[in-house]
């Protein structure tokens, strides 16, 4: 059963548009359609639109637009959205060496689901995941489509530190992340790439929308890859 819009006065200058309390690729992809129709309408007043799992955020100037009357073209656009599949499918593809020093949770996880580390790494690698939201730290990707079979409660105390470029799995998600630091996820894997640069005109490696297609290299092949190497697109 489809979910009621929900509009929700987060300031005096913020609305968010809710399209349901769950995390689904459907759900997402409504988001994404009104957020590409606010940007194609060009609508009055609208400073910054910003994508969730389940949410747009719209901040306005409440000089030029009324939280009423912005709801009025919410409901008018959304009447009238375009919900298909993205024309232009944007899939990164990203190399991981999986397990040793660049996975050490490898075996773990493989112990904890009675699986072979083989048989986690083929698991891991196999779906196009959906970038449903970007955020937390520059170009940090969540994910949606982890195989239920790796679904794995986060640790009870983090890891202090953990390298830029780890691949994890928290609950039922994995990530890459993007900064060195603290994590309750565990790391199966490594990847060269890097997801954010701010010395380039185009800072991040991924948007909202796009999906990654993870890709297990060997040990010998991470060095391979220099930042100039920001993955391939298909």
């Amino acid at each position: 059963m489809e979910e009621e819009v929900r509009y929700i006065h987060a300031s005096d200058c913020a609305l968010i548009v809710s399209f349901g309390e769950d995390i689904y690729e459907t759900v997402n992809k409504k988001v994404f359609a009104l957020w590409k129709a606010i940007e194609r309408e060009q609508v009055k007043g609208v400073v910054e639109v910003v994508p969730t799992y389940r949410d747009l955020c719209i901040s306005y100037n409440p000089l030029e637009q009324t939280t009423d009357h912005l709801i009025e073209i919410c409901n008018h656009l959304i009447k009238n959205l375009s919900y298909k599949e993205e024309s232009e499918r944007r899939v990164i593809e990203v190399p991981v060496v999986y397990g040793g020093e660049y996975g050490p949770d490898l075996e773990y996880i493989a112990e904890l689901h009675n699986l072979t580390p083989e048989k986690v790494i083929e698991l891991h690698s196999a779906p196009e995941y959906r970038i449903y939201m970007v955020g937390f730290a520059p170009g940090f990707p969540y994910l949606g489509g982890l195989d239920e079979r790796l679904h794995t409660p986060r640790r009870e105390v983090p890891n202090p530190r953990v390298p830029t470029g780890s691949v994890g799995i928290g609950g039922k998600q994995t990530n890459v992340l993007t900064i060195t630091g603290p994590s309750g996820w565990w790391y199966i894997g490594k990847t060269p790439l890097v997801f954010a640069d701010v010395n380039k005109d185009d800072p991040t490696l991924i948007k909202p929308g796009d999906y990654i297609k993870f890709a297990p290299i060997k040990p010998e092949e991470f060095e391979l890859y220099g930042d100039e190497n920001k993955g391939s697109n298909h």
